[in-house]
């Protein structure tokens, strides 16, 4: 695979693919991504997505080269346009006219993607998009969506094709191997469990034996401390904010559990089959959840969601589990 940034091999097809959002995004994509390498197998695929995703690029083993974009906007559209036009352009970004009208741009001989939902569908790039593609589905799994969007063009994939292969054992001696990882941080305010909470779980593992790690960003070290004061943690279990994605990753491949919202880590530990118990607020677990084939736990109260990924403060579904709820779901997965 050629290093991010590194033209594609020139005597090849190029294969554009659009997917410019998040960690968890670009997961459950991969098993639509394997589907497209094997199908165009002498083509060189361009994965466009966003920068500080590069490490998990590599691992899926699939891009010949990562092409660095932040989400929709003109500057996605004008790096899809300066790229040599390719054979093929997918769009598993989106089902908007936006994203279609970015990809276009790259002015690809075919195009593959959903057909435009909602309001602004027209011409893109001098070429009509009214009605063109494959039909979107609202209530599929996201793994299942983007290889259902392929298989409608003849594409064959498996929505099951999702692990990652596990990463080295990194050296930094923040890296604890079969540590129990409570990943505190999330997106927005509607997914973040409750500080106490979390440090209660922290307490009944530290009780049996576990060492904790508390992950996040550097936006969540302040939650990361607040656990860990009230569970009595040393500073060394704080992870938020000191380790990169590719560290991060090892830590959670080495994991002996994970504690966390419906976030990027919930997605990362299914591809390196980390028993996981994931909270759900916001988001459907049908749509977002992990594998049923485990070994992970979905957590919510379905029937309190309110729904808005977006909230401040935290979804009446995600504040329906307890702590006994976590306790009892990583006890059945025979991890604590």
């Amino acid at each position: 695979m050629n290093k991010p940034g590194n033209p594609p091999r020139s005597t090849a097809p190029g294969l554009l693919v659009l997917r410019a959002l998040g960690l968890g995004d670009l997961l459950v994509a991969v098993p639509a991504l394997r589907a497209l390498r094997r199908h165009f197998s002498a083509h060189a695929l361009v994965l466009a997505t966003a920068p500080w995703l590069s490490p998990i690029v590599k691992m899926t083993g699939i891009a010949d080269r990562h092409l660095p974009v932040a989400g929709l906007g003109p500057a996605t559209t004008t790096a899809l346009a300066e790229i040599e036009p390719p054979d093929v352009a997918v769009n598993l970004h989106g089902t908007g006219q936006q994203s279609r009208d970015a990809v276009l741009a790259s002015k690809p001989s075919r195009y593959l993607g959903h057909a435009v939902q909602g309001p602004g569908s027209g011409p893109a790039f001098g070429r009509s998009t009214q009605a063109e593609g494959a039909p979107w589905m609202e209530e599929l799994h996201e793994r299942e969506r983007w290889v259902r969007m392929l298989d409608w063009y003849g594409i064959g994939g498996d929505p099951e094709d999702f692990r990652l292969a596990m990463p080295a054992a990194h050296g930094s001696a923040i890296i604890p191997l079969g540590a129990s990882m409570l990943h505190v941080g999330a997106a927005s305010g509607s997914r973040l469990w409750p500080v106490d909470r979390f440090a209660e779980v922290a307490r009944e593992l530290e009780g049996h034996g576990h060492r904790v790690a508390l992950t996040g960003g550097k936006a969540d070290q302040h939650r990361a401390r607040a656990v860990a004061s009230l569970a009595g943690l040393d500073d060394g279990q704080i992870l938020a904010g000191r380790q990169d994605l590719e560290e991060f990753a090892a830590t959670l491949a080495n994991a002996r559990l994970l504690v966390s919202g419906d976030t990027g880590a919930a997605h990362l530990a299914s591809a390196f089959a980390t028993p996981s118990a994931v909270i759900f607020g916001p988001a459907a677990a049908s749509r977002w959840g992990p594998p049923r084939s485990g070994p992970h736990a979905v957590l919510t109260d379905a029937t309190k969601r309110r729904g808005d990924p977006f909230a401040d403060s935290p979804d009446p579904a995600l504040l329906a589990v307890t702590v006994e709820d976590v306790l009892r779901a990583l006890s059945r997965l025979g991890v604590a």
